[in-house]
């Protein structure tokens, strides 16, 4: 006698899907868009004489086309040319610098707002946003180097029969010897280019993971 016996039913669940890694998710782009953006709160650039800063500007004071701010060091030039100086950097208009500044950071908090996007729109968009702002910054480079070179440290080297301050250089020359002026980056600068680029990098992870 046969016993007809029912087949056992065995259900089958799809695999689970593994958890996202750090790089697929938000934090590390929007980390690195925020860091980018509070260095600009910072020293970007510096006046230099020798290994000396005289004076610097911050990212901030791009934006805001604010005076370059005197260091310790100019305290040899003494209050009045202190004032003649940093008001013959505030107008000699320093290039594009500001239109680069503002675009730069325009970007970086675009970034940010992407990153808490969907993987999808965050990750494409905030990578493309990384990579300009971080362009914006080396083109503000670019374009500060060139006004220096052309404007301020032909004005700063000429002396005139007036004896004009040219910025109050010449006064620095006195006491540090013929050393001519020049424009430095900080590292905060740099590290404001890395971060950028950083962001851009981890929006591009971020994206690839969305797709596995």
């Amino acid at each position: 006698m046969e016993t007809n016996q029912p087949a056992s039913s065995t259900t089958v669940f799809p695999p689970a899907s593994a958890a996202p890694g750090m790089f697929g998710t938000r934090i590390p782009s929007a980390v690195a868009f925020a860091v980018g953006i509070l260095l600009f709160f910072l020293p970007f650039s510096e006046m230099r004489c020798g290994n000396s800063a005289f004076m610097n500007q911050t990212g901030k004071g791009f934006i805001l086309n604010e005076n370059w701010k005197p260091t310790g060091t100019a305290g040899m030039l003494g209050k009045d040319s202190m004032k003649e100086s940093t008001s013959k950097v505030t107008d000699t208009k320093a290039g594009n610098s500001r239109i680069f500044a503002i675009a730069a950071a325009a970007l970086a908090l675009l970034g940010l707002f992407l990153s808490f996007a969907n993987a999808k729109t965050g990750g494409a968009g905030g990578m493309v946003v990384g990579i300009l702002a971080a362009g914006a910054l080396i083109a503000l480079m670019f374009d500060l180097k060139k006004w220096f070179n052309d404007s301020l440290a032909k004005e700063a080297m000429d002396k005139t029969k007036e004896g004009a301050d040219n910025m109050g250089l010449d006064k620095i020359g006195n006491t540090m010897g013929d050393i001519k002026p020049t424009l430095a980056f900080t590292p905060w600068f740099y590290i404001a280019v890395v971060a950028f680029l950083a962001a851009a990098f981890f929006c591009y992870k971020r994206m690839q993971s969305s797709k596995t």
